[in-house]
């Protein structure tokens, strides 16, 4: 159409005066114009073009592993080796590569060597052989609460219990303290020797504080839960 000569005047219309009575714009009529006679634009990956591509940048991660004094390094440890060189990457892309080039370093499996049966017990034949504590904590009206027990493995009797907003190493001895003094009628250097105690790798079982006091009692410490 602005192409079409006017009868009046002998002139083309022209495409100013054609979207203007159409009203349409005429960088719509460009654009679909280039889209008709250019071809597509072949579809390219987002973002930030770098230097390196991904052969480049594989050969470079085989050097900093080859240049290694370790085994086994991790995309971590490469990528920052990387940076140290000046080779600025993301994180990511360097373990997509490591992965696909297979240069990850294995996964640690736990095994077990030897399986062993429980064949043994816990329980005794009499009170006061062995005696087992643990810590729980509940809430109460007043807020958080620990709570510290002591129990004889022979007849589950509670020995000792005792409740505080902290469980310290210090509130944790307090039912030793109630089921020795229960127990052997007293508070003394060695008077419980013969008893044993389990306790779990609780930090405050295994403070130096909680075991120095079970050596000065003579309790000794055997089959940690």
């Amino acid at each position: 159409m602005s192409r079409t000569v006017s009868p009046s005047v002998g002139r083309r219309y022209g495409l100013a005066l054609v979207c203007r009575v159409w009203e349409v714009a005429r960088s719509s009529v460009y654009a679909e114009r280039t889209r008709q006679t250019s071809p597509p634009p072949q579809p390219r990956k987002r973002g930030p073009k770098t230097r390196w591509s991904d052969a480049e940048l594989t050969a470079l991660i085989r050097e900093v592993i080859k240049a290694s004094p370790w085994l086994g390094e991790g995309y971590r440890k490469v990528w920052a080796q990387l940076g140290f060189r000046g080779i600025r990457v993301c994180k990511r892309r360097v373990l997509r590569l490591m992965r696909l080039a297979n240069l990850l370093s294995p996964s640690r499996s736990f095994k077990l060597a030897v399986v062993t049966s429980h064949n043994g017990r816990i329980t005794t034949d009499r009170p006061d052989e062995m005696w087992g504590t643990d810590q729980t904590s509940t809430l109460t009206a007043e807020g958080q609460a620990c709570i510290f027990i002591a129990v004889d493995h022979c007849s589950s009797e509670c020995l000792g219990i005792h409740a505080a907003r902290r469980g310290t190493r210090y509130e944790a001895l307090e039912p030793i303290r109630q089921g020795v003094s229960l127990v052997f009628g007293g508070y003394a250097e060695q008077i419980g020797v013969g008893l044993k105690l389990r306790h779990d790798h609780g930090s405050q079982f295994m403070s130096d504080d909680y075991q120095a006091e079970l050596r000065f009692l003579g309790i000794e410490l055997t089959g940690i839960k």
